[in-house]
């Protein structure tokens, strides 16, 4: 009884070892891979405009996005359309920063410079 659980060891050690079943390799080229991997989904996001633009209704919050339309995303700026002076005001001087904020965590791969608001 005792050889078996021995007999089952070595086998398992060897397999986990990677002796000959090419896991260190296999392991070698994840780790090279992953790197250009993560490197692509950010490119992706650098390259797709449209989805920081259609992440804003989420990022602005349900009561004021049926009163603001994000219109473009070039270079960093994020461009929002506003409905009213008011509006305008409140965003601008008292949210910008929130709104910064919760851009840059949802792209932490994207570089968010700013927002320019406008009535329109």
């Amino acid at each position: 009884m005792l050889e078996s659980g021995a007999g089952r060891q070595s086998t398992q050690g060897d397999g986990l070892m990677g002796k000959g079943d090419g896991s260190e390799l296999t392991n070698k080229q994840l780790r090279d891979l992953l790197p250009k991997a993560l490197g692509s989904i950010g490119a992706m996001h650098r390259d797709r405009p449209d989805l920081v633009l259609a992440a804003w209704p989420q990022i602005i919050g349900e009561k004021l996005s049926s009163m603001t339309k994000a219109v473009s995303f070039d270079k960093g700026v994020l461009s929002v359309k506003v409905s009213n002076s008011t509006l305008y005001s409140l965003l601008s001087q008292h949210e910008r920063g929130r709104l910064l904020k919760s851009l840059r965590e949802k792209f932490p791969s994207v570089e968010i410079k700013n927002i320019h608001f406008r009535i329109g």
